[in-house]
């Protein structure tokens, strides 16, 4: 199948969904600084994402992919520290993490496959 926008992408949509969720869960988080990292790091799987595929370049596109799922990584290292830090529940870190977990999944694939 030929993709012809980044919107179509699967990796992109749910990294949509889990910026979302990203934004929903710490919306009321006092810790700024903590909150602002987790959520550009969220923002940064989709982007980055969409950028890569934008360049229309399978090496560019590629290089992006791996930065994307370097974001994915971020995150989960902060949820855990959120979780550690009581700063989010256990399950809805867990609901994160599984997310952020399958986009990382889905982004190997897609990078095995250019």
């Amino acid at each position: 199948m030929k993709i012809d926008r980044f919107e179509d992408i699967i990796a992109w949509q749910k990294a949509k969904e889990l910026a979302i969720a990203i934004y929903a869960e710490f919306s009321s988080t006092k810790d700024f600084g903590f909150k602002e990292q987790v959520q550009r790091a969220a923002v940064s799987v989709m982007n980055n994402i969409a950028e890569g595929f934008e360049r229309r370049s399978n090496k560019e596109f590629k290089q992006f992919l791996y930065i994307a799922k370097g974001s994915c990584g971020e995150i989960r290292s902060m949820l855990y520290l959120a979780k550690d830090l009581r700063k989010v529940s256990d399950e809805n870190a867990e609901k994160l993490l599984e997310m952020a977990e399958e986009i990382s999944k889905i982004l190997s694939g897609l990078i095995k496959s250019l």
